[in-house]
């Protein structure tokens, strides 16, 4: 299909949408604002009550509304849910307002009561979803292979040049296979998945651990108790500084005094070293498929991450991979 056709279809595609939205919304709303939009293909538009999620397939709106309630039921702050259309991809939300921890940040707000925050709802999450609901997947070396795939599918095939056989690609995922499964041992817990600045609200009103607004949790899995602490203090878009770093995991385990800091540790330098890699694949699929050239500003950032976790010893041969394959970004 020619460039002018996709452009003409997707524009009738996007006049139908906005009729569909109005629709769901005809006793709610007059106006809609569209709201930034970001990775996925969910978008948001801020009305006279609320939020409304326009989560077109593949998205699954159905689960983000079972995983906010799930949420909710634990005593911590996800959006309510006003009103849903599932089959149409529509959830009518709560609007949490504009005071996200990168907005907070950006004015020059003190980051160590936010992040102290941010761990503190850790803390309370994972000592109180102990038992994993029916309709969380498990976050398990399965998933875990296909989101490093991200990594030689997208970053070595479109940055480096590099098609890799289907030996090479598998000795790449042999190589990830035995440290996830270290990482695994760990004991399992809700984990959000994309837990940073970007998706963390401060409530005002709310106390405690309420406080704390939690958005873009649609993805959750039950997982290494460890992951959504690495997600927060090794975050692709935000460099946060080593004492703050530090101070957010002593934090963590004073809560847990049972769990061994070096055990967690090895397994955050695993966890992290699987996320920064996939990142870097998705960053480079949104710039290369979407049309979103912004996300790779955030790359070096990346891979300075990835190489902090790739110098652990248990890392050692993945590092050696790394070196070999993507020679123009030593680790």
């Amino acid at each position: 299909m020619s460039h002018s056709k996709l452009f003409l279809k997707q524009q009738v595609e996007d006049h139908v949408r906005h009729g569909e939205r109005h629709a769901f919304l005809k006793h709610h709303a007059q106006t809609l604002i569209a709201l930034p939009s970001d990775a996925s293909k969910r978008r948001y538009f801020r009305y006279e009550r609320g939020l409304l999620m326009d989560a077109p397939h593949p998205e699954n709106p159905g689960q983000f509304f079972q995983v906010a309630t799930y949420l909710r039921s634990l005593g911590l702050s996800a959006p309510s849910v006003f009103d849903h259309d599932l089959s149409q991809g529509f959830l009518a939300l709560e609007d949490f307002g504009h005071t996200t921890y990168t907005n907070l940040l950006q004015e020059g707000e003190d980051p160590y009561p936010l992040y102290e925050l941010a761990v503190d709802t850790l803390i309370a999450l994972h000592q109180r979803a102990t038992d994993c609901p029916d309709f969380i997947p498990p976050y398990d070396t399965e998933l875990m292979l296909r989101e490093v795939t991200q990594f030689v599918d997208w970053y070595l095939a479109h940055t480096m040049g590099i098609t890799l056989s289907n030996l090479e690609r598998q000795t790449y995922l042999d190589l990830w296979t035995p440290v996830f499964e270290k990482a695994l041992k760990l004991p399992q817990t809700l984990v959000l998945r994309d837990y940073h600045v970007d998706n963390l609200m401060r409530l005002e009103g709310r106390s405690d651990v309420a406080a704390c607004g939690l958005l873009d949790f649609q993805d959750a899995g039950w997982g290494p108790i460890i992951y959504d602490l690495v997600s927060l203090v090794e975050d692709e878009r935000l460099d946060v500084e080593p004492a703050l770093v530090e101070h957010c995991w002593q934090r963590y385990l004073s809560a847990f005094p049972l769990l061994d800091e070096p055990t967690l540790k090895t397994a955050g330098c695993i966890l992290g070293a699987g996320r920064h890699a996939k990142n870097i694949g998705v960053f480079t699929r949104l710039a290369v498929r979407d049309g979103k050239p912004h996300y790779l500003n955030h790359l070096p950032r990346m891979w300075k991450m990835l190489q902090s976790c790739l110098n652990h010893p248990d890392l050692y041969q993945l590092k050696a991979w790394f070196n070999h394959y993507s020679s123009g970004v030593r680790c």
